[in-house]
C-alpha cells in the first residue's frame, strides 16, 4: 500500500478534524502531496496540495481559510487540518502523491496526473 488515509468521521458542523495520510515506498518521497474530496453525487475535486520542498501549498476557494494542509517528510505521513466544517464539506476524502513536477508549474489539479492515489477516508459533516 503506498497510501493509506485514516482520520474520516462524523462531525457537527463548525466542528474540526485531521485526516492522515501515511505514504510508503516511492510514494513518501514525491514532490507533491495533494488531497482531493468526491461529495456524493459530484465529482472528485482537487482541495488542497504541498509541495516536499520548500512547502509551498495551494488551496481550493471552498476550504481557504478553513482547512491546512501539512507534511511531515521524516515521518512520511500527510495531514489535512479542518477546522469549522460545514455539511458541503462531507466527502470522502482522498490523499494523492506525484513523483516529479516541473519547476514552473505551482500547482497539479487533476487526479488521473497523481502517480499514487489512497483508498480514501468517509467525512459526513451534519447541520
Amino acid at each position: 500500500v503506498s497510501l493509506e488515509e485514516s482520520g474520516g468521521g462524523l462531525v457537527q458542523a463548525g466542528g474540526s478534524l485531521t485526516l492522515s495520510c501515511a505514504a510508503s515506498g516511492r510514494a513518501a518521497s514525491s514532490d507533491i502531496m495533494s488531497w482531493f474530496r468526491q461529495g456524493p453525487g459530484k465529482e472528485r475535486e482537487f482541495a488542497a496540495s504541498i509541495r516536499r520542498i520548500g512547502g509551498n501549498t495551494h488551496y481550493e476557494n471552498s476550504v481557504k481559510g478553513r482547512f491546512t494542509i501539512s507534511r511531515d517528510n521524516t515521518r512520511n505521513m500527510l495531514y489535512l487540518q479542518m477546522n469549522n466544517l460545514k455539511p458541503e464539506d462531507t466527502a470522502v476524502y482522498y490523499c494523492a502523491a506525484r513523483i516529479g513536477i516541473p519547476s514552473n508549474i505551482v500547482v497539479v489539479t487533476q487526479w488521473h496526473e497523481y502517480d499514487y492515489r489512497g483508498q480514501g477516508t468517509q467525512v459526513t459533516v451534519s447541520a
